[in-house]
């Protein structure tokens, strides 16, 4: 691994100056950039690490939404009785993310602007239809996931929370890739305060709402409304784990088991 300055900020705007020098990378948890360094496929001149900052940590419950610090990390939300009351579906997403190294370290900020494609909370932001804070502005979940690892995000741009709205019922299913527990197909089903929302991840290059299910549950919140649904496979991934038309077999037959579980 090559020399890199590194920095340690206390506040997000001293993390956002930081984050401006030429070649500077922010880290939260670590659990993907560190791994890309030690492999050559990532090289940053200088990282900005994020960890010190308390205001990006913690969870609030009110009007109507959960709002987590984006520095707050997937075992703490796993824990969190105030998220298991609100949102339960989201709770589980959490406790099932990696392993326990992972949750204890992973923050919900960092899985957010990486997007891996196969990232867990993606599902859950654009599930749910969240809002995302960030040190400049919010951006709606619609509008953040841009593709294979990108985002809405500029460069140097921080995240600093997530509100979640409450919705009237939410599940999340997953079938995971058993070693590194990424999601070979995730769906997160939800029915809300934005409206009806079917999220998929680990199906393409990245999250995305599988519309045609949506629209036959919208007007039926049921698991029997999706008997004989399909989804097409343009576009989804093929990979060792599973063709494009496996994982498009998988998304309603999960979509299903996350509503009858709702």
């Amino acid at each position: 691994m090559q020399a890199f300055a590194y920095s340690n900020p206390s506040t997000v705007a001293e993390a956002a100056s930081a984050a401006k020098a030429s070649g500077a990378k922010i880290i939260a948890g670590g659990q993907s950039l560190l791994g890309a360094m030690k492999l050559g496929l990532a090289a940053p001149d200088a990282l900005v690490d994020l960890g010190a900052i308390a205001e990006l940590k913690g969870i609030t419950v009110a009007n109507g939404a959960v709002r987590i610090g984006a520095g707050t990390t997937h075992a703490t939300v796993a824990a969190s009785a105030e998220v298991a009351r609100a949102i339960p579906a989201l709770a589980d997403l959490a406790s099932h993310i990696g392993d326990r190294q992972v949750r204890n370290r992973g923050t919900l900020g960092g899985s957010l602007a990486n997007n891996d494609p196969a990232a867990c909370y993606p599902a859950a932001v654009l599930g749910l239809g969240a809002t995302v804070h960030t040190n400049t502005r919010t951006i709606a979940a619609d509008d953040f996931f841009k593709g294979l690892y990108e985002t809405a995000l500029a460069e140097g741009e921080i995240i600093t929370a997530v509100s979640f709205p409450i919705p009237a019922k939410a599940a999340w299913q997953k079938f995971k890739q058993p070693a590194s527990r990424f999601s070979i197909v995730g769906v997160f089903v939800s029915q809300g305060p934005q409206g009806t929302r079917v999220a998929v991840t680990g199906a393409g290059a990245g999250v995305f709402r599988a519309k045609g299910l949506e629209a036959k549950l919208s007007g039926n919140w049921s698991a029997a409304a999706l008997d004989g649904a399909t989804v097409s496979a343009d576009g989804l991934a093929t990979d060792l784990h599973g063709s494009a038309e496996y994982r498009a077999a998988l998304i309603p037959v999960l979509a299903r088991r996350a509503v009858a579980a709702s």
